[in-house]
């Protein structure tokens, strides 16, 4: 990490400290002195349990390659802060970053409650966008969604909720009716909405809000595979409606993800951008959404790395597993001390798999330990159950017993993810 890379951090560590705190008034007081820089940016918004940061990718993309300057935000980061706040597909440079969290900070009133660090964040990304003079910004919510520090914009091009399961209950309620309202309060009136598969208990609540705001309201249907028919870059093609197009990112839960874009790339044709078919092809075919779904390597050993920190991101990991892998599975995992283990163990695990616990550094990890007692409770016939002290410790562990037939999964964390995908970075520039 260089030095402005570490000043970034250091800002932003300041701030840590006052937590995750929801709302919407200390955010609102910064932009307004920033010069309300949220109002100069159009922008999609788009919230849900899973799904968000692909939908994100494939939006910016798309837009990318139909000539418009294209904002993206999304969190978390796996390696920089950088990667946050990206134009035009590229992460912004990070001295523009700590440009930014000084304008940030020279505004912060030592007399009123501190903003949180997301809230310091996200005022930064508003001030490059609309320093950028950007055509429009893909803003992906960071927790929730009526009292997100991204929900302050009354008039977004398209609101997207992309699914909804139990998550983050903790803060945003306590059932799926509760998580429901909070996620649909990005919806605002006459605005259209595109909405992804939910709940029964769920949808009736978001179908309420809709109802009472009057958005115009699309809940698309998953995009038809063409199994026979690849891109030219290789990848499977998917059909909606009179529009096939190719989808890089792994899994089955795409063909909804794309859905939604595709959705949502229809109601901006409406109001009037330009946004062709071959703009749609060649955007999804450049997308890019790391840590999920994505195949690397430690060592010489094969690994498939993914975020799955909840449930419902742990079913969608374990039915892709189940259709490229028969047997065994070798699982390498961490979680944060809030997530609901049992459920995500009780989606992955099967009898006669291998089990390697780690913790997740500088983060409010689950014991290894603790998670061990758990996992042989949850599925008695694991082949093994073991813990390592650091995810370096874990990987070298198994590189040493691993075999040719191994299937290895690093999950539980995208945190974790990040930790990996800097520890290769350095394993590869001391290599070369």
């Amino acid at each position: 990490m260089d030095q402005l890379e570490k000043d970034v951090t250091q800002t932003l560590q300041r701030y840590e400290r006052f937590g995750i705190d929801l709302g919407l008034d200390r955010i609102l007081w910064l932009l307004e002195r920033l010069g309300s820089p949220h109002h100069r940016v159009p922008i999609l918004h788009v919230a849900g349990t899973n799904g968000k940061g692909s939908v994100c990718a494939y939006l910016s993309a798309i837009l990318t390659a139909a000539g418009y300057r294209v904002g993206r935000y999304t969190s978390p980061h796996l390696v920089h802060w950088t990667e946050r706040i990206c134009i035009n597909e590229q992460p912004i440079a990070v001295d523009r970053l700590l440009s930014a969290l000084a304008k940030v900070e020279a505004v912060i009133d030592g007399h009123q409650p501190s903003p949180t660090q997301f809230e310091v964040l996200t005022a930064a990304a508003w001030t490059i966008f609309a320093e950028a003079e950007l055509d429009v910004a893909v803003i992906e919510v960071g927790l929730g969604g009526r009292l997100d520090a991204t929900n302050v914009c009354d008039r977004p091009l398209v609101s997207i909720i992309t699914s909804l399961s139990r998550e983050h209950w903790q803060r945003l309620g306590p059932t799926l009716s509760h998580i429901a309202r909070e996620k649909a309060g990005i919806l605002k009136a006459g605005c259209p909405a595109i909405i992804g598969p939910l709940p029964d208990e769920a949808a009736q609540v978001v179908r309420e809000r809709i109802a009472a705001l009057g958005c115009p309201a699309i809940w698309p249907s998953p995009a038809q595979l063409l199994p026979q028919e690849r891109s030219a870059q290789g990848y499977p093609l998917a059909k909606v409606g009179e529009v096939t197009y190719p989808l890089p990112l792994l899994g089955a839960v795409q063909q909804t993800n794309s859905a939604l874009v595709i959705a949502a790339i229809e109601v901006l044709q409406t109001q009037g951008w330009n946004i062709s078919t071959t703009a749609i092809q060649t955007g999804m075919a450049q997308a890019r959404w790391p840590g999920r779904l994505q195949y690397s390597e430690w060592q010489g050993m094969p690994l498939l790395i993914d975020g799955a920190h909840n449930p419902a991101a742990a079913k969608a990991l374990r039915q892709y597993v189940d259709q490229v892998h028969r047997g065994p599975v070798c699982w390498l995992m961490g979680m944060l001390s809030t997530k609901d283990h049992a459920d995500i163990f009780q989606a992955l695990l099967r009898p006669g798999d291998r089990l390697m616990l780690v913790p997740v550094g500088d983060h409010s990890s689950a014991q290894p330990t603790e998670l061990a007692a758990l996992a042989q409770s949850t599925c008695e016939g694991l082949a093994s159950c073991d813990t390592a002290e650091t995810l370096i410790e874990g990987l070298q562990q198994l590189q040493r017993t691993a075999t040719s037939t191994d299937f290895t999964v690093l999950c539980g964390s995208l945190y974790l993810i990040g930790e990996f995908l800097r520890l290769s970075h350095l394993e590869g520039a001391m290599l070369s």
